[in-house]
């Protein structure tokens, strides 16, 4: 399901692609509410490179500030007071910057308390600019090692956060903990998905669904379902979630179609994790494998798993 094949008006067009963006949006930004580390690339670290590379002007706002990824066995640095993002988003709101604002794309929060926070800059940015996307990657945990945030935190998400989103991207692991349902292939997590439309976003998008040797992502929106495919890249991939949020997000805003941005987002992932297995190095290899982000190497489709007449 992969194309290797590359031929020079793919490249060309998009180029065109990314110029067009830039005029396009000059003067509309992300929000991106995330973690922050001084050593690798998860987080804000991840997703505002991207999407700066994508064309978007991006506003970081850093939920915790950590020295690395906790998963190095060893790191520095502490969670932000909740006040904080408040204050951040006042005086951008104090500017008219929020009537800007085409997206708030959320991660890592941290603590509880700090999505009460994220909520409330969602109905700001909202009042300021109706038209405003809210993408939330509800992160908790995953399946080899279960959940890494408190209890609470992962009640708010299930029970506030996921009927707020205008696009929910859970993982697999998460997606089990928000419908309460365990899945053994690709169709049952997507009839999964799609009952969490029922709550109120848009569309699901489900990452890191392995299978073999292979790991896909869903897109299920009103009575259809999508499934983009690659090989599984067998490499440390802190941060591939953030990265592939950040490039859907990036790639819908500068065409308008979610099937095709799940595409490109897999395709640009699956790009740099093999870059970052390559050069073996310990984080993803995102600026080493930019290109990746606005051209990738190999082409991913999203084929169509099912839909309901």
């Amino acid at each position: 399901m992969v194309n290797g094949s590359l031929t020079l008006s793919v490249i060309e067009h998009d180029a065109n692609l990314l110029r067009q963006s830039c005029l396009n949006h000059l003067q509309m930004s992300i929000l991106s509410i995330q973690s922050f580390v001084s050593y690798g690339r998860v987080g804000n670290r991840a997703a505002s490179f991207a999407l700066e590379r994508l064309g978007h002007e991006v506003w970081p706002i850093n939920t915790v500030t950590f020295s690395n990824h906790p998963a190095f066995g060893s790191h520095k640095g502490g969670i932000h007071h909740p006040d904080d993002i408040r204050d951040i988003v006042s005086e951008l709101e104090a500017r008219g910057a929020l009537e800007r604002c085409r997206a708030v794309i959320s991660g890592y929060l941290g603590d509880p308390k700090t999505g009460e926070a994220l909520l409330e800059v969602v109905d700001k940015v909202r009042r300021a600019n109706p038209e405003a996307l809210f993408i939330l990657d509800p992160v908790m945990g995953e399946k080899d090692g279960g959940a890494y945030v408190p209890e609470a935190l992962q009640e708010f998400y299930k029970d506030q956060a996921a009927a707020r989103a205008d696009v929910l991207m859970p993982n697999a692991w998460e997606l089990s903990y928000l419908t309460g349902e365990e899945f053994d292939d690709v169709d049952a997590a997507a009839n999964a998905a799609k009952k969490l439309l029922e709550l109120g976003p848009s569309a699901v998008v489900v990452s890191g669904i392995r299978h073999d040797d292979e790991v896909s992502v869903l897109l299920v929106a009103g009575d259809q379902a999508f499934q983009a495919t690659t090989p599984y890249v067998d490499v440390k991939s802190h941060g591939a979630g953030d990265l592939f949020a950040a490039m859907f997000l990036g790639n819908y805003l500068n065409r308008g179609d979610a099937r095709w941005a799940v595409a490109r987002a897999m395709s640009a992932t699956y790009g740099i994790l093999r870059r970052t297995k390559e050069s073996e190095a310990d984080s993803l290899a995102i600026v080493p494998g930019q290109r990746e982000i606005i051209s990738p190497t190999e082409r991913v489709a999203a084929l169509p798993l099912w839909a309901t007449p």
